[in-house]
């Protein structure tokens, strides 16, 4: 960890100011980051110390924190490089201290960075450096050929006046691009001023980025998924994009800080190297940098969106209790079915042919699924929304109508299911499966527990963002996975049932870890009590004190077990059921409803026991509901057992629907055709409101009208306003 010194920047001050916390909540916090404790474990069992600050604040802690270290650590290596060169002055020194950005620092740097071999540096290998310095100073007293005349040297390869010149330039125009001050104001300028202009390679190219083919947009107001489509269609070779700026107001400004004297000689060779220095150097760093920044900008949003996505989705209410017929659908090779029971044991599997052209196959398909559904108990089909969906959802509608079980079916997303079913660990899981038998399960037990399944896969395959493709993967990769322990954390796991790749995103607990937790399970039986955990290879005491909170242990020695009471906390815990008159079997029995109306003084009782008054409310609340599930609280799939066409839907038409995606221009909402239909950013509420995101959320139900529909281009434009509930 890097010491905070006077003459470091002050990080915690800075955090504090940045997240608007107190100066000790960002102290305290930092400290408990730095002792190796998690996210997950600081938000919810260190409130007290941190002041109730919670895991999306102290996860933007954590990235300014890594960002700010790396910052100080990058002005300490810039320095000592100046110095060793034996050019650091105090005051280029206290700049770099100052600086509060890598770019400034960067910028700062620039001059005394080692170079490759550059005009420039050609020029100076030829002797022309003094040249060069006299121009920029202004002080040649005769013409300027008259003293490039003095450089002419064959065997320096300087073979006439017009050489020289051009050499001296080149090396002013270099320092000139390589001043920060100016780099500064230009940067400044293009931000406030500048324009992206894109335009099509070719007209006539027909392209999803046609809204593109001349295009022009303000640097400073252009939106995020525009710069990501543009970047795309760039890449495809079918847009040139580029960021116009006011170049003459640029010139203008340089023209005053380099030509500073009145000499007609030196002003017009000082004139053309500072145009030169501006258009071969300094525009195009500052114009990849800008592209860089507003792409990194873009791609920043964007992944705060899919994580957004992504957690609700993962806190998709599981449907419990129901034996479910996982169903992924395919044409020629026929439908892969999984049953699976209420615990996401496989009980059978087969495959039908529901889009069957023989009408004996399709009856013959029909037969055996009456017949599974008999046998088993089937409540629910979990339809693979892939290839073939809409022909398999017809079919399964016509069965529900002929048979007298009440089945009911549910289209969930398949994304990632072929990701999860071809990778080892599916291998592992059912290594007697096939790809689309393994799909059907995961299609199946995705409905039923949303987390266990949906952690399986790598988040970035789960097909809940925009543009996921493009961005920088390690990043994207990085915040999902905080967003998947997150919501892991929250939930709480089962440590009896969960797999090794559910554990793994649980509080302290590495990937080896978790292994070893399933391979202890096997060798000796259930756990009946969190100490096992200790008992369990590489899991050491910090581990413990990491994860222990977020395990659950149904029905174990300890009825705390099952709660989020950290076992810290058991003795304060213990010591309020006696208070209150109750013991442990109290809380196994659920019979502390209503305990907090017992308390009286809240500060009183926490004293006598010696926490703090949110962990006195945190051990109450978990008391009072033991093992609650916070998805619980989630909006629940619509389950149906009818059909829409496409061809059914008329303007104007009230629907109801699950929002699937959230991207930066609106909501794709299912309401029950094959196609999802579109609902604009400008029609989900009649106030104004800057991201999607603040009017609905993954898996929200939501009362829709039909704008338009485009059958050919399959299309369909919903409504969100005016709606009467």
């Amino acid at each position: 960890m890097m010491k905070e010194t006077g003459k470091n920047m002050n990080i915690t001050k800075k955090i504090s100011e940045e997240l608007k916390i107190q100066l000790w909540q960002a102290e305290t916090a930092i400290n408990l980051i730095d002792e190796g404790n998690t996210i997950p474990f600081i938000a919810r069992y260190r409130k007290e110390k941190t002041g109730s600050l919670n895991d999306e604040v102290l996860r933007n802690l954590d990235e300014r924190l890594k960002y700010l270290r790396n910052l100080e650590e990058r002005k300490e290596a810039v320095i000592v490089s100046i110095e060793e060169q034996g050019k650091l002055t105090d005051e280029l020194k206290q700049q770099i201290m100052q600086a509060e950005t890598l770019v400034a620092v960067e910028d700062l740097y620039r001059p005394y960075k080692q170079k490759k071999r550059t005009r420039a540096t050609i020029a100076k290998e030829k002797g022309l450096d003094s040249l060069a310095k006299d121009i920029l100073g202004q002080k040649i007293t005769g013409t300027v050929s008259e003293e490039a005349e003095k450089y002419i040297s064959e065997e320096k390869g300087v073979l006439s006046t017009q050489e020289a010149v051009q050499g001296a330039e080149d090396i002013i125009a270099e320092y000139i691009s390589d001043q920060a001050e100016y780099r500064t104001y230009i940067r400044k300028n293009v931000w406030k001023d500048g324009i992206v202009v894109a335009k099509a390679k070719e007209e006539n190219t027909e392209s999803v980025y046609e809204m593109y083919y001349d295009f022009t947009e303000p640097v400073s107001r252009i939106a995020g998924h525009r710069i990501l489509a543009i970047n795309r269609g760039e890449n495809a070779k079918i847009l040139t994009v580029k960021i116009e700026a006011d170049e003459e107001k640029m010139l203008n400004y340089l023209y005053k800080k380099v030509i500073t004297g009145k000499n007609a000689e030196t002003e017009t060779v000082l004139k053309e190297a500072v145009a030169d220095g501006y258009k071969r150097l300094i525009f195009p760093a500052i114009e990849r940098e800008i592209r860089n920044m507003l792409t990194e900008t873009a791609e920043d949003n964007a992944i705060k969106v899919f994580g957004k996505n992504l957690e609700q989705l993962l806190l998709q209410p599981p449907i419990t209790g129901q034996v479910v017929l996982g169903w992924d659908p395919a044409f020629r090779t026929g439908c892969k079915l999984a049953v699976v029971d209420p615990t996401g044991k496989v009980l059978d599997t087969t495959i039908v042919y529901a889009t069957a052209e023989s009408k004996s196959k399709e009856k013959q398909s029909k037969e055996v699924l009456k017949k599974l559904i008999k046998k088993y108990g089937i409540t629910l089909i979990s339809l693979g929304n892939g290839t073939a969906s809409r022909e398999s959802e017809k079919f399964i509608v016509e069965l529900i109508r002929e048979i007298d079980e009440n089945v009911q079916y549910v289209i969930v997303s398949e994304a990632g299911a072929s990701v999860y079913s071809a990778s080892k660990l599916a291998t592992e899981e059912f290594p007697d499966f096939d790809v689309a038998q393994r799909s059907a399960v995961s299609i199946a037990r995705r409905l039923q527990d949303p987390l266990a399944e949906l952690v399986k896969i790598d988040p970035k395959s789960i097909g809940v963002g925009q543009y996921q493709h493009d961005m920088n993967q390690k990043k994207l990769g990085e915040a999902l996975t905080c967003v998947v322990e997150d919501c892991v954390n929250r939930v709480g796991v089962d440590l009896n049932t969960a797999s090794a790749s559910l554990l793994e995103y649980v509080s302290g607990i590495s990937k080896t870890v978790a292994r070893n937790i399933v391979v202890y399970r096997e060798e000796n039986g259930r756990f009946t009590n969190r100490k096992q955990l200790l008992k369990v290879a590489k899991l050491g005491p910090k581990a413990y004190e990491q994860c222990a909170g977020f395990l659950r242990i149904s029905g174990g020695e300890n009825p705390l077990d099952n709660t989020s009471v950290h076992p810290e906390s058991y003795e304060a815990a213990q010591k309020l059921l006696k208070k209150l008159g109750f013991d442990e079997e109290a809380v196994r029995e659920g019979k502390l409803v209503g305990l907090s109306f017992m308390i009286r003084n809240k500060e009183k009782m926490a004293q006598e026991l010696e926490i703090g008054e949110i962990t006195l409310s945190d051990i109450i609340k978990e008391l009072e509901k033991p093992g609650r599930d916070p998805r619980d609280e989630m909006p629940k799939p619509v389950l149906k057992s009818d059909i829409l066409e496409i061809t059914d839907l008329k303007p104007g038409m009230l629907l109801k629907g699950t929002v699937r995606n959230v991207i930066d221009f609106g909501a794709f909402v299912d309401i029950g055709v094959h196609q999802d239909g579109l609902v604009h950013i400008s029609q989900m509420t009649d106030k104004y409101i800057k991201h999607p995101l603040e009017a609905v959320s993954v898996g929200d139900i939501v009362d829709v009208a039909v704008l338009s529909v485009d059958v050919a281009k399959k299309r369909i434009q919903l409504t969100m306003k005016g709606i009467h509930k």
